[in-house]
């Protein structure tokens, strides 16, 4: 059986790392604050995934956020995916050589019909993430959001996720714009708009406020992954009280030998051992 796994997600605004509720973002701090209060080479310990995505409603800075991925990036042993506004080849050759193991596509997805397919072609479908935004209509209906949420695309959201889907990625990000940064746990309905037999893992993103909404989403056979991105909810010893937590209450995560690893301050990402 498969293991699940606890993602953390960072946002990324022109050096600021932020808070998001519906998409509105609040500034947090920058990389030192980030860094005085989530040590990663030790809090990779308590994750199985690391995400940055830069959400910058602008112009991006393309290099000053890989040069933040490199600090971020050092001692963490876990698989990391970067992105925000990948829509070239070239761009995602930086992210991968700035750190990130996996490349996060969003607007692109719907933009560019081949794209997607290049980007396999050059790193391998797994490379691939694709980052959906959903958000809930008054009639209760689901739509599919794109450029950070500002643009509505025409057509189901299970159209579009079956689009998606089919086309050459690795894993589907799943977030609800109604739910994010509320803490009032993920909207588990979006699940319903996956196709009957889901090719692809799923992570759920979207409304964490503690680790029972973590375990609820873990709980369902359709997610293969969960991800918060609420710094404050997890600051401290946060996440691995989190992880303990979902492990005492029977999740399947996998189980790190953490004083083995510890002992390695330099230790790389392959030098991790996971004991089962």
């Amino acid at each position: 059986m498969l293991k699940k796994r606890l993602i953390f997600t960072l946002l990324y605004n022109q050096g600021q790392f932020m808070l998001s509720r519906n998409f509105r973002l609040q500034k947090v701090g920058n990389l030192k604050w980030l860094q005085t209060n989530y040590n990663f080479s030790h809090i990779s310990f308590s994750i199985d995934e690391l995400v940055v995505l830069d959400v910058a409603r602008n112009e991006r800075n393309t290099e000053a956020f890989c040069e933040a991925l490199e600090a971020l990036t050092e001692g963490c042993f876990v698989p990391i995916a970067a992105g925000g506004g990948v829509r070239t080849i070239e761009h995602a050759r930086t992210l991968l050589r700035s750190g990130a193991d996996k490349v996060v596509v969003n607007t692109a997805l719907y933009q560019n019909d081949g794209f997607i397919s290049e980007l396999a072609s050059e790193f391998g479908r797994q490379c691939v993430v694709a980052s959906m935004d959903i958000k809930r209509s008054a009639d209760g209906s689901y739509q599919v959001m794109a450029e950070c949420g500002s643009k509505c695309l025409e057509g189901t959201a299970t159209h579009w996720i079956e689009q998606v889907t089919n086309d050459a990625v690795g894993e589907v990000y799943l977030n609800s714009i109604d739910r994010d940064g509320t803490g009032q746990g993920y909207d588990m309905k979006l699940l319903d708009l996956l196709p009957p037999e889901m090719p692809k893992p799923v992570i759920l993103a979207g409304g964490v406020g503690n680790s029972t909404h973590l375990a609820a989403g873990l709980a369902d056979p359709r997610v293969d992954a969960v991800a918060t991105a609420h710094l404050f909810n997890f600051v401290g010893d946060g996440l691995k009280q989190a992880r303990r937590s979902l492990i005492a209450g029977g999740i399947e995560l996998p189980v790190w030998d953490t004083q083995l690893l510890e002992s390695l301050p330099g230790q790389q990402k392959q030098d991790g051992d996971c004991v089962d």
